[in-house]
């Protein structure tokens, strides 16, 4: 009887044991979902860090703490592995934000978002004022600044121009930190011939073009030419019609091209009877070059040029042009506007 009775105590023990460590293993899991939904960071600044290449997940968690987050190492770790991520983490150098919670810093690393950084190429830029801003962002590895124009444009995979000049979009661009200026530079060489090419498949073949590099070069003197988009249309439609009939396109950006340093701001009468390439009143058609990166407006205004009998125009100070069909009403603007310094 005695020893009955010690079984049915022993049972009842064991019982109680079990249903104890049940309980702890409950309120562990249930502490572990908590803490991985509350924000490691509540206010201050975003922290950087890295995930080095083939690091596991107490790697991983190690990495993070050393990089100064403040999260329990241990318990990461038990999160990765109880969800099943434990072979997804990915390399790369991410950021942690205010707010974000283990569980989210977990997918962003299983899906690889990575801290990304950006630059902005200004439409209108030459490719001298880009590759001084991608030179200059702390954030770029800057492996391309000895490169001549020829050397870069090879690295990116660009066989068919010599010369730089136009052949990146203006935009901004997303990079990982630590990323190589050539990532940029191929990316906005990318995505300019993507609409370069489009616009040229959509073109009027009457146009007097005979590559969509032609086209870019015009594109380019339309981006210069004016600041006002709504009529970068019919600075194409002038440039055009003077192209057609032989016509010098006489345009003061391409002249500014070809000065290079020596402009000072100002263009005089001597500068204008300079020939250079670029020089425009000494030399008919268009320059060998484009003159500036030309932005998505422009590209299409060059390939979809307004229908007009126009062939001078005139700013009158107010950003607006005048535009005239002949010398006459042409000179009269002049005179108005520019001698008289009136607007409208």
């Amino acid at each position: 009887m005695k020893s009955s009775s010690n079984r049915r105590k022993g049972r009842s023990l064991a019982a109680s044991l079990l249903a104890v460590i049940a309980l702890l293993v409950l309120l562990c899991v249930a502490a572990t979902i908590y803490w991985s939904r509350q924000p490691i960071l509540v206010e201050g600044k975003p922290i950087e860090f890295t995930v080095k290449s083939g690091s596991g997940v107490r790697a991983t968690a190690q990495q993070m703490v050393d990089a100064g987050v403040p999260i329990n190492p241990m318990l990461f770790t038990l999160l990765v592995r109880a969800t099943g991520q434990g072979g997804k983490l990915k390399a790369g150098q991410y950021e942690l934000k205010p707010g974000v919670s283990p569980l989210r810093l977990m997918d962003k690393i299983v899906r690889g978002e990575i801290a990304q950084e950006s630059v902005t190429i200004i439409e209108g830029w030459t490719f001298r004022q880009m590759r001084q801003t991608l030179a200059a962002h702390p954030a770029l590895r800057h492996d391309a600044q000895q490169l001549s124009e020829a050397e870069l444009l090879t690295k990116i995979g660009v066989t068919e121009f010599k010369q730089a000049e136009g052949l990146f979009f203006p935009d901004t661009y997303l990079f990982a930190k630590g990323s190589s200026e050539l990532l940029v530079y191929r990316q906005a060489h990318t995505a300019l011939m993507k609409r370069l090419n489009e616009q040229w498949a959509k073109r009027d073949p009457a146009l007097p073009y005979r590559s969509p590099y032609e086209a870019l070069i015009m594109a380019s003197i339309v981006e210069k030419e004016t600041g006002q988009k709504s009529e970068r249309g019919m600075i194409a439609g002038v440039f055009v019609n003077r192209l057609r009939i032989g016509m010098l396109l006489q345009t003061d950006p391409t002249v500014i091209y070809g000065m290079g340093e020596e402009y000072r701001g100002n263009i005089r009468k001597r500068d204008l009877t300079t020939d250079t390439p670029y020089n425009t009143y000494t030399r008919k058609g268009l320059p060998p070059t484009p003159i500036a990166l030309p932005g998505m407006q422009s590209l299409v205004a060059a390939l979809n040029p307004e229908a007009t009998d126009a062939l001078y125009f005139v700013a009158r100070g107010d950003g607006s042009s005048q535009f005239s069909s002949n010398l006459n009403d042409h000179n009269r603007a002049v005179n108005l506007y520019q001698r008289s310094g009136k607007t409208n």
